[in-house]
């Protein structure tokens, strides 16, 4: 049986996008096939990393890629997580599914390294509510 590609886009594909990518293959890699791409390419965020190393999930051999780069991949569902990456982001074939889940950047978070790494905590929480949700009924 072959499992529904699902691809989160965001803007730098550093931070929103890798955790819900890593959160997807945990919660259900026996039925989707996760990915994510930005808008941009940067890198992966460490502290997204130390975040979900923090609940069992290993993203650090991630690497940050742009859509152009991935696009090929024929995705059934594109889930945008943030504001410009839903405004930016490329067309996409009728055949595909596109969702638009809004997080706050965590990049952006300011105060020391233990006040910021709160921030990318929550939003993986958030995102994780979110794909609970989902996947009772995607």
């Amino acid at each position: 049986m072959a499992r529904s590609r699902v691809l989160f886009l965001c803007t730098h594909n550093s931070a929103r996008s890798q955790m819900a990518e890593g959160l997807l293959r945990s919660m259900a890699g026996d039925r989707f096939e996760a990915g994510s791409a930005g808008t941009e390419k940067t890198s992966v965020h460490p502290l997204a990393i130390r975040a979900m190393e923090e609940v069992g999930i290993d993203i650090s051999a991630h690497t940050s890629k742009r859509y152009e780069d991935v696009e090929a991949k024929g995705w059934d569902c594109v889930i945008t997580v943030c504001d410009d990456a839903n405004e930016r982001c490329p067309i996409v074939p009728a055949s595909v599914k596109r969702l638009h889940w809004s997080f706050e950047d965590p990049s952006r978070a300011v105060g020391d390294e233990s006040q910021r790494l709160a921030v990318f905590r929550g939003v993986r929480d958030q995102i994780l509510a979110r794909l609970k949700t989902w996947l009772e009924n995607p």
